[in-house]
């Protein structure tokens, strides 16, 4: 299936409620206060944020008291560029710098699907010929352990792991010497999603960033937050906290198959400062897609544009 389709179907919960309500709204005979009003809840419901939707309707008050929009289409239309308005320009996620060995660290809590994140990444590389390790540093979870190391063998990467209890930051510095040693390309790095309390877990965090730095020169090169759609607003509130203790400097946005709502991508941008750069659309193993603003926004309202990823 081409990723153009791949996305439209991912994120067709949030294009049947989500665009749905939207375009209903829109598609009112004439404007009046009561369409606005609409138009508010569905857009908060959307997981938008308060200062997006009070500035998309402030725009599109505008627009219709100058006469520069209709009902219908026409509104469609200029909710759409407002929306894309609103998002960063598209990015190569997939981008190495000019280090050997490249470090990411991938951060989030745990439920956001930040282990089986990790192994796609690492499945997505490999496909494009690079040479990729994995370190299961989430050493308090026997689970993720274990799930990544099903996931290595899988998709053909080796892990790195240490016993249960390990020092997180020693499976992390492990990694990236085995990566300097063989003179792979990327190492990346699997987190842990839950200590005792959240102080210690920040800590922690702090404590694996100093260490893979000593390992590598400049590590780690990219620090990605997971976050699970599904949850809304309140994936904002763990975010803060994130970053916070670690430089992110790329967010992957996980569940969007799972939400009708969908709108957190706008949220998170204006909140955080940070792009979502990758996408999670589905279970399988190529369902990691680069985040295409514009056509993220199309898809979610059912709008047609050409297929961003020059598929046919």
């Amino acid at each position: 299936m081409a990723l153009w389709d791949r996305l439209r179907e991912g994120l067709q919960r949030t294009r049947q409620g989500l665009g749905a309500r939207i375009r209903s709204v829109l598609g009112a005979s004439q404007w009046n206060e009561a369409v606005f009003e609409q138009l508010e809840g569905v857009l908060y419901e959307a997981d938008l944020g308060v200062e997006v939707v009070e500035e998309l309707l402030q725009e599109l008050r505008a627009a219709v008291r100058g006469g520069r929009v209709q009902p219908g289409e026409d509104a469609i239309a200029v909710l759409q560029r407002l929306l894309e308005a609103g998002l960063p320009p598209p990015t190569d996620p997939w981008r190495l710098g000019g280090e050997r060995p490249e470090v990411w660290l991938v951060v989030g809590v745990n439920g956001t699907g930040k282990t089986t994140t990790a192994a796609k990444m690492a499945h997505a590389l490999r496909q494009q010929g690079r040479s990729v390790i994995l370190g299961a540093a989430d050493t308090f979870r026997a689970a993720a352990v274990e799930q990544l190391e099903r996931w290595g063998e899988r998709i053909g990467v080796e892990v790195v792991r240490q016993a249960m209890g390990a020092d997180p930051a020693a499976v992390a510095f492990d990694t990236v010497q085995a990566a300097v040693s063989r003179r792979l390309d990327l190492a990346i790095i699997d987190t842990a999603g839950r200590l005792h309390n959240k102080s210690q877990l920040m800590e922690e965090l702090k404590k694996v960033a100093r260490v893979v730095g000593r390992a590598a020169p400049g590590a780690p090169h990219r620090v990605w937050l997971v976050l699970d759609a599904t949850t809304g607003q309140n994936g904002l509130i763990q975010a803060r906290v994130f970053t916070e203790a670690v430089a992110v400097n790329g967010i992957v946005l996980t569940k969007l198959d799972g939400t009708a709502k969908g709108g957190i991508a706008m949220a998170i941008y204006r909140e955080l400062g940070v792009p979502v750069e990758l996408i999670g659309v589905g279970e399988g193993v190529d369902d990691l897609l680069p985040f295409q603003p514009r056509e993220y926004v199309a898809a979610i309202l059912g709008a047609s544009v050409p297929d961003p990823y020059g598929s046919t």
